[in-house]
């Protein structure tokens, strides 16, 4: 589910107007979650606050990556260095220590996403400062991992804090389109939601399903896991965007399922 909405940022034209599509439908579900489920508790409102403006940070840093780099090699990078940084801020933070085999998982794992980020597509030049956006996602999504891990557990209902997160997510990107683009882009919106509402579906589905299992299970694990996700990247991107699937890319999904297998059974 969350490599889909990638794919549609990167084949949308005008991608900052879809993410705030994507991010509007995720706030409409986010208020069906908070009349749902139970309210999370005060302890937890300070997580769900910097959790979204984490993901303000790495929705620009995504744009901006996308609007120079390819998916096959941006979304590796920045997919393939967030379980790393996840694992070592969770064992800092939360004291969290996978077993020797979750840890070796991991790095499985992200050994073939960096594969085939950098060697999926040779032909490809990667930027300096593509690079540096890549990595940058990373870290938000690193950081904001850690806050909903933590926000989730403390919540008492992590459904409930995840349609705050939802809907504070949405007002703020929302706020930040107003003030970049004025009233005009409810206008553009209005006229191209059939994308918004299957990316925003997507999106809205995966994270809901990561910010309960961190509620469950090692922070670090689940955020290995979710990355996964470039199993489906790697086929969508062949038949969406026509882009060749080869030996890199062929030996790099192995990897990761090798990974996923090894955290599984730790």
């Amino acid at each position: 589910m969350h490599g889909s909405w990638n794919v549609l940022v990167k084949q949308d034209v005008d991608r900052f107007l879809l993410l705030v599509q994507i991010q509007t439908v995720m706030g409409v579900l986010g208020v069906a979650l908070i009349a749902a489920f139970p309210w999370p508790t005060m302890a937890s409102i300070p997580y769900v606050l910097a959790s979204a403006g984490l993901h303000l940070g790495y929705n620009i840093f995504l744009l901006r990556s996308y609007r120079t780099g390819d998916l096959s090699q941006v979304y590796p990078i920045a997919r393939g260095t967030a379980p790393l940084l996840t694992l070592v801020a969770a064992w800092i933070v939360t004291h969290e220590r996978p077993a020797f085999g979750g840890i070796l998982g991991i790095g499985i794992l992200v050994s073939g996403l960096w594969f085939i980020g950098f060697f999926g597509r040779r032909h490809l030049r990667l930027d300096s400062v593509t690079l540096l956006f890549a990595l940058g996602t990373s870290g938000f999504i690193a950081a904001y991992s850690i806050v909903d891990g933590i926000g989730g557990r403390l919540s008492g209902s992590p459904s409930g804090y995840t349609g705050l997160l939802y809907l504070i997510d949405a007002m703020m990107l929302m706020s930040a389109a107003l003030v970049w683009r004025g009233r005009s882009i409810l206008g553009q919106m209005r006229a191209t939601w059939s994308s918004g509402i299957m990316g925003g579906a997507l999106s809205a589905g995966a994270y809901w399903i990561v910010i309960w299992a961190m509620s469950q299970a090692p922070i670090a694990a689940v955020a290995a896991l979710r990355e996964t996700s470039i199993l489906f990247v790697v086929l969508m991107s062949r038949q969406v965007l026509k882009e060749p699937i080869t030996l890199p890319r062929v030996i790099g999904a192995i990897l990761i399922a090798l990974g996923a297998i090894l955290i599984r059974f730790s």
